[in-house]
This record gives structure tokens, C-alpha cells and sequence, in this order.
């Protein structure tokens, strides 16, 4: 089936593309990745170490006549997002990626493509096995668990590179030339309670179709978030019936905007009419974000119990406060959102809960007042909460000679500028200048769309472009002195 992937050009690209996509890669769980490309890098007789935590450096001399110029540390994320659509029949933890091409887009059935940051890794990985492209000296970073924390470069130590310039592939925009992104932090609320008999009839609550999408580079798009929408279904139909909440099972990923949530519930009446009610409201709605959301109800086995009506409604009420989405826009940069949150996770079953979020700043001060928002909303029902994966945000340089390199050959091929700016996605730059102060950073990439959702998908024509840039980027990097 990936067949019609490796004949695409650049064929080396591709190939590695496919390679890696092969073999499976969720975020905390990169052992086989990990191997893969240490065997890669030992393949080709190449410098390789892993260092303690799984981050994997390829190094390869400079080729002849480039000795001279300033090294370039090449860096990507070896981890991938694993979402499928609900009907979708597949293992991530057993099988490759399933890719077809459709016109100028490459894609996956029914999962997402692993593009971010596939193609960037697989670019790395084609300069790695070259001989006869010209380039300075290389040191290639490939991180682990990106996606979930970004713990691979937070323990990445000071002293493994001695690159003077940074190239981070993990833009989705291919003209953009990106040099700053938010902080970000995991805010997480657990606890439990009290459980009665459930009485009258049993149902299942699903909403779908949500069109999802990244919870950084696509939060401003106000698009729906499932958690939100089955919280607003379960609290107005709390308004009108007597009604018990047996369990909620929504979202997946913090760093994705829920697709899809669902409910089993007890209620005393017919409640299929009214939910039918709300969501024709709620389609019309998110018509234009979500053009497919779905509400369904269906009659079910009576579950045999379900939460203590009080704390039921402290509940809803707390996911109901809980902010979601726009926080404040960068009063500094026009267009920017400067801080959000993502209510990635609800799940409430058997007396326990864990509702889990995603913060994200560019301003960490900014970042952590909007986490204690959001604790203080769940803390009030007695939830336990805990502050995880805080990192941080990666603040602009643009008089950095990298960036007016390459903004002035972006310009030069392309005959157009390029957008130089900052986003609120999360990148490892940021948390790599900790330990390399001194080191210039810029981030680019091809056209990606639909990251972290079943809908993601790399463009062919600007993949071509961003190899086609990079290669000339590295023939201009400047000299040691």
C-alpha cells in the first residue's frame, strides 16, 4: 500500500518517510523507534549515541570544501500522535501506518499520518545517508516524547552538541519561519465520589465528528471541543429530568482537541427528544468549524449505579467553568494567541475522576495564573490537583543572523516573504536553550494539515519545496569566523 508513497519525489525522502512510518512510535512508548534509528546511524558507519533518556545524536562530518563552515544541529521528534476515527480497525501498537496518495496530499486510512514530525525526521535522515549532497558539519537531534511533555529535550544535557545554529523541522506552514512558541503545562484534576442506585431508563449519550485538530496551532480556530459539548448536553438535561451520570469517556491526548465523548446514563423519562433538540442547536451551532459533529442517544441496559446527585452537579458545573479554548491574544503580536487551555480529558467511571488539560503561554507568568483558574474551578468540589510537564516558552531573537539568512533566501527562491513569527504550538527550542544559551534556533517545515487527527495530511509539492530550501539553506550556512 506504501508503495505509491516511495515513488514520489524527493524518492529519498519518501523512502525514509516510509521507513519510519513502519514502525510504530506513540510517545512514551519509543523503544522500537529508538533502536530503528540508532541502527540507522551505525548503519552508515556514523557517530551515534542514545543518550539517557532515549534522545538519539547522529553526527556526519562536514562534506569536502564545507569544513569551514559553523556546524548545524538538525532536529526533529522521533514520537508521533496516535488517533484513529471511532469506525477505524487498527492497532498502533503493532502496525505500520496504512498511506495513500490523494492528488497533492499524502494521507492515512482512518489514523493520523505521523507527518509531524515524520517528515522532518526523514529529511535529517536523507542527509544522514548522502553522498552527494553538500552540507557542514551535521549534528542530528532526534528527541523522544515531544507530543506528551517534551521530557526528551527537557533532559537533554548541556555539552552533547557543539553546533552553533539550530534547525528545528516541526513547522506545518511552509511559509513560515518560525522563532518563538508558547510554554506549556499539564494541569490534571482527580478525586473521587459517592455512588447511588440508578433508576428509570439507561442511555447512551456519543458526540462525534468533531473535526478536532491540534490544541496549540489550531486553538484559535474556535473549533468544538467534545468535553465541553457532552458537559453542556448532561447539565441542561440535569435541568429538566431526574438524571444520574454513570460515566463520562471523552477526548484522548492532551495535546489534541477532543473528537468525540460519551455518557451512560440513568434517566426518569424520555430524554431521546431532547437531546435530539440540543443537538440541532449545537450543529447549527459549529456548523462552519465542525460541518459533521453528530449527536446520537439510544435506549441501553440500565446502568447499576451512578454519582451522588450533589456532587453530580458540582461536577458539571466545574467542567462548565473550566475555561476552554482563546485565554488572551498577544496584546504585542497581531494574530497571536498568547495563552489557552485544551479540556483534553474527562473520564468519570466507578466512583473515580480524572479530568486532564493542557495550558499553554508564551508568558509564563500568564501560563501558570491561568492553570490556578482552572485548578480553583475543581478544587472547589474537593478535586486533588496536580502541575506536570511544566516547559517553557521559547522567546524571539529576530536580529539573529540565521533568521535574516533565511528570510533572505526564502525571498530570493520563492519571490515572496516569509512570515517570520511566533506560534502558540509548543516546540523544543525553547527548552533546548536552557542548556545551549548561545545557539541560534529557527524553526520550518512543509505544508501539514490536520496534525494530531485522523484528518492530518503532508502536501507533496511543498514537501518538494521545504528539501528544496533546506538543501540550499545549509549550502549558505556561514563560516566558523
Amino acid at each position: 500500500m506504501n508503495e505509491e508513497i516511495r515513488q514520489l519525489a524527493p524518492s529519498v525522502l519518501w523512502n525514509h518517510f516510509a521507513d519510519l512510518n513502519a514502525v510504530p512510535r506513540p510517545s512514551k512508548k519509543e523503544q522500537r523507534v529508538i533502536a530503528f534509528m540508532k541502527s540507522f546511524g551505525e548503519g552508515l558507519g556514523l557517530e551515534t549515541k542514545v543518550d539517557e533518556v532515549g534522545n538519539v545524536i547522529i553526527k556526519k562530518h562536514a562534506t569536502e570544501g564545507m569544513e569551514g563552515r559553523q556546524t548545524v544541529v538538525l532536529q526533529s521528534h522521533l514520537d508521533m500522535v496516535h488517533q484513529k476515527n471511532g469506525g477505524t480497525d487498527f492497532d498502533f501498537d503493532k502496525q505500520g501506518i496504512e498511506m495513500y496518495v490523494d492528488g497533492d496530499w499524502v494521507k492515512a486510512r482512518g489514523t493520523t499520518l505521523g507527518a509531524d514530525n515524520g517528515i522532518g525526521v526523514a529529511a535529517i535522515m536523507s542527509l544522514l545517508s548522502s553522498t552527494d549532497i553538500p552540507h557542514p558539519a551535521i549534528e542530528a537531534l532526534f528527541t523522544i516524547d515531544e507530543e506528551t511533555g517534551m521530557t526528551g529535550a527537557l533532559a537533554l544535557k548541556g555539552g552533547l552538541l557543539d553546533g552553533a545554529i539550530l534547525l528545528n523541522l516541526d513547522t506545518e506552514e511552509d511559509n513560515e519561519l518560525t522563532i518563538g512558541c508558547a510554554g506549556g503545562i499539564d494541569v490534571t484534576a482527580k478525586g473521587g465520589y459517592k455512588q447511588t442506585d440508578a433508576t428509570g431508563t439507561g442511555y447512551k449519550i456519543t458526540v462525534k465528528g468533531l473535526t478536532g485538530g491540534h490544541s496549540g496551532g489550531d486553538i484559535h480556530l474556535g473549533r468544538g471541543n467534545a468535553n465541553k459539548i457532552m458537559n453542556r448536553i448532561l447539565l441542561n438535561l440535569t435541568k429538566e429530568y431526574s438524571l444520574g451520570i454513570a460515566s463520562i469517556d471523552g477526548g484522548s491526548l492532551r495535546n489534541a482537541i477532543p473528537r468525540e465523548s460519551a455518557a451512560l446514563v440513568a434517566a426518569n423519562g424520555d430524554i431521546q427528544a431532547t437531546v435530539k433538540k440540543l443537538g440541532d442547536v449545537l450543529k447549527s451551532e459549529y456548523q462552519v468549524t465542525d460541518p459533521n459533529l453528530s449527536i446520537e442517544i439510544e435506549p441501553t441496559d440500565k446502568p447499576a449505579q451512578v454519582m451522588d446527585n450533589a456532587f453530580q452537579q458540582q461536577l458539571l458545573r466545574a467542567i462548565y467553568t473550566c475555561p476552554n479554548g482563546i485565554y488572551r491574544m498577544s496584546p504585542e503580536i497581531k494574530g497571536l494567541v498568547q495563552s489557552s487551555n485544551n479540556l483534553a480529558r474527562v473520564l468519570v467511571k466507578d466512583g473515580e475522576y480524572n479530568i486532564q488539560c493542557l495550558t499553554r503561554s508564551s508568558v509564563d507568568t500568564e501560563k501558570m495564573d491561568l492553570a490556578d483558574a482552572i485548578a480553583s474551578a475543581f478544587e472547589l468540589m474537593g478535586a486533588t490537583m496536580t502541575y506536570a510537564g511544566i516547559y517553557p516558552g521559547w522567546q524571539p531573537r529576530p536580529d539573529a543572523p540565521i533568521i535574516k539568512l533565511m528570510s533572505g533566501l526564502y525571498q530570493e527562491m520563492f519571490g515572496e516573504p516569509a512570515h517570520v513569527n511566533a506560534v502558540h504550538a509548543g516546540l523544543e527550542c525553547g527548552i533546548l536553550g536552557t542548556n545551549y544559551p548561545d545557539m541560534q534556533m529557527i524553526s520550518f517545515g512543509p505544508n501539514i494539515y490536520g496534525a494530531h487527527s485522523p484528518d492530518e495530511r503532508a502536501q507533496i509539492s511543498s514537501v518538494q519545496k521545504f528539501w528544496k530550501y533546506l538543501l540550499e539553506t545549509l549550502k549558505r550556512i556561514p563560516s566558523k569566523n
